[in-house]
C-alpha cells in the first residue's frame, strides 16, 4: 500500500501505516488489506476531506443518512458500503445505491436484494454477517446455518457473494483478539472447498485491526481512529 509523503500526516495515514506494519508482521504483501472508512454519523465535509487524501471506501449503517452523503459527494468517485442492520423495506434503495453489503444474515434480503439490483449496474458484492461469538446481542448468521445460506446466496442473480463478514464481542487481550478472527478465516476456507471462491474477510476495527490482519483480513472497518470519537453511541454496529 504505496503512501506519498504528502500523505504521511494525520488520522487517516496513521490507520495505514498500521496495516502496512501489520501486514508486514504477519508476512503479507501490504497492498492486500484494503481501508473501509466507517462514516455513520460523521458529516459529508469530513468524508470529502478524506476522500481528498485518496480514501475511497466508506461504509455507512443508517440508509437515509448514507443516501444524503452519496448524493452531498456524488462529485467524487467513492465506493459504497452498507455495513449495517437491515430492514426489509429498505433494501431497494441499498440495491440501487451501493456497491458492497456487508451484512447479510437472511436468505430473504438476499433474494430481495438480488431482485431489486437495478440490470445496468455490476452485481452488488455480497459479505454475509456471521455472529462469530455466538452472542444473543448481535446480529447474524449462525456458523451452523451459514454453509446452506452461502451456497443459495451464491446462486442469486444480480448478486457476487464475495466473504464474510463478523464483530466479535469486544475483547482487549491481544492474544484472544486472534481467535474468533481465525475461526472466521477457518470457517471461509471450508466454504471455498466447496467451491464457493470467496475472496474476502471484512473483519478488524480501530481496536483490533492488528489481529485480524494477522488472521486473514483483506478488509477493515475503521471508524474511530480516523474520524475521532463518535458523539451517538452505536457500539453493536460496525464502526
Amino acid at each position: 500500500m504505496a503512501i506519498t509523503s504528502s500523505s504521511r500526516a494525520g488520522p487517516l495515514a496513521a490507520v495505514q501505516q498500521r496495516i502496512e506494519q501489520a501486514c508486514q508482521s504477519a508476512g503479507r504483501p501490504d497492498n492486500c488489506v484494503q481501508l473501509l472508512a466507517v462514516s455513520k454519523t460523521r458529516p459529508a465535509e469530513m468524508l470529502r476531506a478524506l476522500a481528498a487524501q485518496g480514501q475511497r471506501r466508506f461504509g455507512e449503517n443508517y440508509l437515509q443518512e448514507a443516501l444524503e452523503k452519496i448524493q452531498a459527494l456524488a462529485d467524487l468517485a467513492l465506493e459504497w458500503h452498507f455495513i449495517g442492520p437491515i430492514q426489509s423495506n429498505k433494501t431497494r434503495a441499498i440495491a440501487e445505491h451501493f456497491a458492497w453489503v456487508h451484512s447479510v444474515d437472511r436468505l430473504k434480503l438476499a433474494q430481495r436484494l438480488s431482485a431489486q439490483r437495478p440490470a445496468e449496474l455490476p452485481p452488488l458484492n455480497i459479505c454475509l454477517q456471521v455472529n462469530i461469538s455466538a452472542e444473543q446481542s448481535k446480529s447474524g448468521v449462525s456458523l451452523t446455518e451459514l454453509p446452506a445460506l452461502a451456497q443459495a446466496v451464491a446462486h442469486l442473480p444480480g448478486l457476487r457473494l464475495r466473504g464474510l463478514m463478523a464483530i466479535p464481542a469486544p475483547c482487549h487481550d491481544p492474544q484472544q483478539q486472534h481467535l474468533p478472527f481465525r475461526a472466521l478465516a477457518e470457517t471461509m476456507a471450508r466454504l471455498n472447498e466447496q467451491g464457493l471462491g470467496l475472496d474476502t474477510l471484512s473483519m478488524g476495527m480501530s481496536d483490533d485491526l492488528e489481529a485480524a490482519i494477522a488472521e486473514g483480513a483483506t478488509l477493515v472497518r475503521v471508524g474511530t481512529a480516523l474520524f475521532g470519537p463518535r458523539v451517538t453511541g452505536d457500539m453493536q454496529k460496525p464502526g
